[in-house]
């Protein structure tokens, strides 16, 4: 097995508990949609505890791209955003800058009120499923933006303005909620969306939004009115911090028989975590306060096997299922993970198969709930029967997620395993390899 870029590979040594601490900064899912709401302000904005990660990078070169100046705050993992003279960008320049980020797409609303134009490169990500920008045009073009498709990509302007309107989301998707939120708040009139999603960093970036002046109300069952305003200033935020790299790190040190105390992890966004984590029979403590956590650790007792169904929030978070399967595989009897958010997110279960896992995808429901992937052809139910051995092998990582989980079932196998692609981690979880080697972890560069 060869790569192309010998940086992009790591050698994992097997049979390491991880064990200290490590601390989670600001959610990735928040910091990079808080930057782009910077676009709609008229006065600087200063967004604190960034984490320094690819994603973050990306945002901020096409920031720049279009005439806003970033630069480093005060304090350590601050960004100050000033919008002042926002201006068209080179679509050439776009494309390079957007490598494989999907976050372009949700410059469009910010950029048609600044500007009257957008433009949107082909959109990458990583290859987990569908993850259909239709709702975005839709929702643009209720709100009167015109869409001309291009080889280049989407060039997107609003000829007579943005006017609310009521729009009605098949799903409840994250990036389109931001969409509808990030184009409402200036839009003239009121904009009500339906079925919109209300992930913990949906309601932050909705704090980030009313902090700029925005006039937003959530309603039950899922229903999000925006007031549209005439101006927005900057603002000062310190986001929620990242949920799903905490997750990663609890089901870390349950997969390797470890201790970990997540500094910055906050209870009230991982509820439905906890629960999964305890009914398996990991043990937690939970540390309130400004500079608090969670401890997460094996208590040396066997695993037991669940049943686990992904789900929107406040379901169980489709992000923290790929480390909670390794650690499955240390479980007695046969767990079940029913994916319902994205289609082909199972793939990454092959090369824990090939590292001695008993893991069986399968084309039904079988989490009790059908889900819209039902009878479509997509083996998005997998049975992971344990304990099993693990043992070393050669890994390719297909997406960050993923790629956590198989360093950690590198970590937790027998021998030592190169693992390739490892620069994709990084998209989502800063100074992954020194927090690592800090816990304990015996990885080196080849």
């Amino acid at each position: 097995m060869t790569t192309d870029r010998p940086n992009d590979v790591l050698r994992v040594y097997g049979n390491t508990p991880l064990r200290g601490e490590v601390r989670v900064r600001g959610a990735k899912n928040l910091v990079s949609k808080a930057m782009v709401a910077a676009l709609l302000g008229n006065t600087r904005s200063h967004l604190y505890d960034v984490p320094r990660i690819r994603d973050v990078e990306v945002v901020r070169g096409l920031l720049e791209l279009h005439g806003v100046r970033v630069t480093d705050g005060a304090e350590p993992g601050e960004l100050v955003l000033d919008p002042t003279n926002v201006e068209r960008a080179n679509v050439d320049e776009i494309n390079v800058h957007a490598g494989s980020s999907r976050i372009p797409i949700l410059f469009c609303g910010p950029l048609l009120h600044r500007l009257g134009h957008a433009f949107i490169p082909d959109l990458g990500g990583c290859h987990i499923g569908d993850r259909p920008i239709d709702f975005h045009l839709a929702a643009l073009r209720q709100f009167g933006a015109v869409v001309d498709k291009t080889p280049q990509g989407m060039h997107i302007t609003a000829p007579n303005g943005l006017q609310g309107t009521k729009f009605e989301l098949p799903y409840p998707s994250v990036g389109a909620t931001e969409q509808v939120l990030l184009t409402a708040v200036l839009a003239d009139g009121v904009t009500e969306l339906r079925n919109a999603a209300v992930e913990p960093e949906i309601i932050d970036l909705i704090c980030v939004l009313q902090k700029m002046g925005a006039i937003i109300t959530v309603h039950t069952d899922r229903v999000i009115e925006i007031e549209g305003v005439k101006r927005l200033e900057g603002y000062r935020h310190r986001p929620i911090p990242d949920r799903i790299e905490a997750a990663s790190w609890g089901a870390a040190a349950l997969a390797t028989g470890g201790d970990l105390f997540v500094r910055g992890a906050r209870q009230a966004d991982m509820m439905t975590f906890l629960n999964v984590f305890r009914s398996v029979g990991g043990q937690l403590e939970i540390h309130d306060g400004p500079d608090g956590g969670i401890r997460f650790y094996h208590p040396g007792d066997e695993l037991r096997a669940v049943a686990i169904e992904t789900d929107v929030h406040p379901g169980f978070m489709t992000d923290w299922q790929q480390p909670m399967v390794v650690a499955l595989t240390q479980a007695r009897g046969l767990s079940i993970m029913h994916e319902t958010v994205y289609e082909r997110r199972l793939g990454y279960t092959e090369a824990l198969n090939q590292m001695g896992a008993t893991i069986q995808t399968y084309r039904e429901c079988l989490g009790g709930t059908p889900c819209r992937f039902g009878r479509r052809n997509f083996r998005h139910s997998a049975v992971i029967a344990g304990p099993t051995k693990l043992h070393a092998t050669d890994v390719v990582i297909p997406d960050l997620r993923a790629g956590f989980a198989h360093v950690i079932a590198a970590l937790a196998a027998e021998g030592c395993s190169t693992v390739y692609g490892v620069s994709l981690i990084n998209r989502g979880y800063e100074d992954f390899e020194a927090k690592l080697a800090g816990l304990g972890a015996h990885i080196e560069r080849p």
